[in-house]
C-alpha cells in the first residue's frame, strides 16, 4: 500500500431496516411517542455497528431519529448510555435532544431504543474543507469551556479506558516479537516504534485533566446544519481528560486532507500553550490503540469497515507525528 486506506465514512455500516425490528419494539415506540409511525426512512450507513439507526416520520407530523439494538450487541449498552448522558449535557452544547426511550422483549432477547430530535445536517470531513474545519474547531473550543470542569459525575479517565485490554503495549510487543507488525502501514513504521513507546510513556502526565470529553469524536459523529451550526452526536464514551483532547484527535485526518494543522495548533487557545510532547503522546497512544488486532476479523456486531477505519487512523496519526517529529 502506497497511501492511507480510503475509508468512506458515509458507508461503513450494515444496519437492519425498520420492518425487520420486532413487532413488540415498534409497538413500544408507538406508545412512547404517542403517535403512529407514518414512514421510516432508510437506515444511515455511517458507524461500525449493526444497530438500527434511521429517521422516522410520525403521523402527527414530527420527524425523529431512532437507534435500537438487541442486548446481544454492544450497541445496546451504548444506546442506553447515550440516553443517560445527553440530558445531563450543558445547554451550550448542540446535541440532538432525547425525545423518549422504549424497551421490549422478543424471545430470549431484550431490545432498547432511544429517540432523538431530527437534525437536518451533513457530515463534515469527507473530505475536510477549511470552512468546515474552522466551524468544528470553534465548536470544540466552546465545548471545552462548557465541560471543564466536568458537569457529569462518575466519569473515568480517558487513559484508564484506553488501557483496557492493554492496546498501548502494542508497539512494545511488536518490538519484542510477541506480535507481528500490522500490514498496510508506512514502510518506515517499524523504525519509529521505539519513539512511539517513549511518547506513550508520557501519557499519565499528558492525559491529565478534569474536562469531560466526548472521547470518540470522528467525522461521522459530527453534523453541520444549513445554518453552519455544528452538532455532536453519539455521547456514549465520555471520559475525563485534557481540554484539547477531542479536537486534537481530528487533526491527523484534517492534515491528510490538506488542512494546515500546524498553524491551527499554534492558533487555537486549546493547544497554544500545551507542550508539544503532550499532544504527540496522545496521537501516539491512539495510533498504538488502532494498531491492535488490526489484521483480525472485526468483533461480533461490528462491520469489516472497523478494521479499515483502524488502519486509516493508524496511518494518518503516524503521518501527523512524522510531520511534527521529522520521521
Amino acid at each position: 500500500m502506497s497511501g492511507a486506506p480510503d475509508v468512506d465514512y458515509t458507508a461503513t455500516s450494515l444496519r437492519p431496516d425498520w420492518n425487520t425490528l420486532p413487532d413488540s419494539l415498534r409497538e413500544a415506540l408507538t406508545v412512547a411517542l404517542g403517535s403512529e409511525i407514518a414512514e421510516a426512512g432508510r437506515s444511515v450507513s455511517s458507524g461500525f455497528t449493526g444497530g438500527f439507526a434511521a429517521p422516522l416520520r410520525l403521523a402527527d407530523g414530527r420527524r425523529v431519529f431512532v437507534k435500537a439494538s438487541a442486548d446481544t450487541m454492544h450497541a445496546y449498552r451504548a444506546y442506553q448510555r447515550e440516553a443517560e448522558v445527553v440530558p445531563q449535557l450543558p445547554a451550550a452544547i448542540r446535541v440532538p435532544a432525547i425525545v423518549t426511550t422504549a424497551h421490549s422483549a422478543d424471545g430470549d432477547s431484550k431490545w432498547f431504543a432511544v429517540v432523538s430530535e431530527w437534525v437536518d445536517a451533513r457530515m463534515p470531513g469527507v473530505p475536510w474543507s477549511a470552512a468546515d474545519f474552522d466551524v468544528v474547531t470553534a465548536t470544540c473550543e466552546a465545548i471545552s469551556d462548557a465541560m471543564d470542569p466536568s458537569p457529569l459525575d462518575g466519569l473515568k479517565s480517558f487513559l484508564s479506558d484506553l488501557e483496557e485490554g492493554a492496546p498501548l503495549q502494542t508497539p512494545d510487543r511488536i518490538i519484542a516479537g510477541e506480535l507481528p507488525m500490522p500490514a498496510g502501514l508506512q514502510p518506515w513504521a517499524p523504525k519509529i516504534l521505539p519513539e512511539l513507546v517513549d511518547l506513550i510513556r508520557l501519557a499519565p502526565e499528558a492525559f491529565a485533566g478534569d474536562t469531560a470529553t466526548h472521547s470518540d469524536l470522528r467525522p461521522d459523529n459530527l453534523l453541520i446544519d444549513g445554518d453552519g451550526v455544528c452538532w455532536i452526536v453519539d455521547w456514549n464514551w465520555l471520559a475525563l481528560g485534557p481540554r484539547w483532547m477531542d479536537w486534537i484527535g481530528l487533526l491527523p485526518g484534517a492534515q491528510h486532507h490538506g488542512i494546515d494543522t500546524r498553524a491551527a495548533v499554534h492558533r487555537s487557545p486549546l493547544t497554544a500553550d500545551v507542550p508539544g510532547d503532550h499532544l504527540d503522546s496522545y496521537i501516539a497512544a491512539v495510533a498504538a490503540y488502532m494498531m491492535k488486532n488490526i489484521d483480525l476479523p472485526p468483533p461480533p456486531g461490528c462491520t469489516p469497515a472497523l478494521r479499515e477505519h483502524q488502519r486509516y487512523y493508524a496511518w494518518t496519526f503516524l503521518d501527523w507525528l512524522a510531520a511534527r517529529r521529522g520521521w
